[in-house]
């Protein structure tokens, strides 16, 4: 079967020309460090004790506490950060870290995964979330490189692909060292398709920075002192225009009522704000600097990594990709910082951390978004903080402390 795949990522490089051309249009690439995606780099060489890929903006997140924990380790003297997306690599600059530098992930087309280890030649690779590459797995597991898959997730649908070619799927995950899942969902999966070292560490998304109160976080508070204002995050295609829809019949009962957007991709903010104009909606973004006004609407992030300073705004909060047929996105972040999350009914991606939260009394879903504005209100009247975030964040210690001890176990 690897010779097979191996003819598939030898026609996405032929092809890749014109996907990359597109990209850089898009502006989902970085002209200059294209070479990257190819194993080129212009970085000097430098032996990795640690390697780390979070693929995307979600998998940096919650993978940032364990970096800068690492970054502390005497044992270690430089890391090495892949991922897959420009918003990725913007937020890894915003970081200022010492010991850690930042390159794209390859292709995995066999040829290119060695250059990539051969240059880098990482004593230890962690992957984050749903990060499985064959060659690059069977490359690393033939230099006797150990493999640990952090926070692991994997869906019902990715397992049925994978049992497709269970042969295949046995060599790929036969490979790994050491997986740490996410959930139990996960767990049954991984111990299905035959990974013979799985520790039970928790989900990475329960931990959370601690809330600084910096200068941007101030000038946010003085920006929207005068309004009541609450949050749709993580939102998805025609998901805005149903938020859209319940900020009018919000506001009829509360004038001085922001709603503020955090869409999933920023990518889309011009169609979002088309749509919400359609709608007779006033409509601001972020990166523009506007004064909030007495008829604003709408107040649009365009920006990665800045949620968190507008969860801290209010305590009440939407999780999108959950209205749609998505499965929902991960509602921890708003919960930890005090939010009570609402969304729509289809969440299966996350339902063992939505059950948490209901039984918390921390969250509800329906399967229509326009019947939640009196619970909303409700919530933005009541300002009394809920007592049980005190467990998410207990949670969230914990389950960094288990994967730091378990990471620990292969730098000594």
């Amino acid at each position: 079967m690897y010779f097979f795949y191996n003819i598939l990522t030898t026609l996405a490089i032929i092809i890749s020309p014109i996907i990359i051309i597109y990209r850089i249009l898009k502006g989902k690439e970085d002209l200059k460090r294209v070479g990257e995606k190819f194993s080129i780099y212009s970085q000097k060489k430098n032996n990795k004790k640690v390697w780390i890929h979070a693929a995307s903006v979600g998998e940096l997140m919650s993978i940032i506490p364990i970096i800068r924990k690492l970054e502390k380790n005497s044992k270690i003297k430089n890391i090495l950060l892949s991922t897959s997306t420009t918003s990725s690599a913007k937020i890894f600059n915003k970081l200022k870290l010492k010991k850690t530098s930042h390159v794209y992930f390859p292709l995995d087309n066999n040829y290119i995964v060695k250059r990539f280890i051969n240059y880098w030649q990482p004593k230890l690779a962690i992957f984050i979330d749903s990060e499985i590459w064959p060659n690059m797995f069977k490359n690393l597991y033939l230099k006797d490189i150990p493999i640990i898959i952090m926070n692991a997730r994997i869906t019902e649908r990715s397992f049925n692909k994978w049992q497709i070619f269970p042969k295949f799927a046995k060599k790929v995950f036969g490979g790994i060292s050491l997986a740490l899942p996410q959930n139990l969902e996960t767990l049954k999966y991984l111990k299905l398709l035959k990974v013979k070292n799985i520790k039970i560490a928790g989900n990475l998304k329960y931990y959370g920075q601690k809330n600084n109160q910096d200068h941007v976080t101030k000038l946010l508070e003085n920006k929207f002192r005068d309004f009541k204002v609450w949050c749709a995050a993580s939102t998805h295609y025609n998901e805005e225009i149903l938020i859209g829809k319940l900020h009018k019949k919000l506001k009829k009962k509360e004038k001085r009522l922001i709603t503020i957007i955090i869409p999933r991709h920023i990518s889309r903010t011009n169609e979002i704000k088309e749509a919400l104009n359609k709608l007779n909606l006033s409509c601001i973004s972020h990166s523009s600097n506007q004064k909030i006004q007495k008829n604003t609407d709408i107040y649009l992030v365009d920006s990665y990594g800045e949620s968190s300073k507008f969860y801290n705004l209010t305590n009440v909060s939407f999780v999108g990709g959950s209205i749609i047929k998505h499965g929902g996105q991960n509602p921890l972040e708003p919960a930890r910082l005090g939010n009570y999350i609402i969304s729509g009914a289809n969440v299966k991606n996350f339902k063992e951390i939505y059950a948490f939260l209901n039984n918390l009394k921390m969250s509800t879903f329906s399967s229509d978004i326009l019947k939640m504005e009196n619970l909303i209100l409700k919530k933005l009247k009541n300002k009394t903080p809920n007592k049980n975030i005190k467990k998410i964040i207990k949670i969230g210690n914990d389950v960094l402390e288990k994967n730091l001890f378990y990471i620990n176990k292969y730098l000594i």
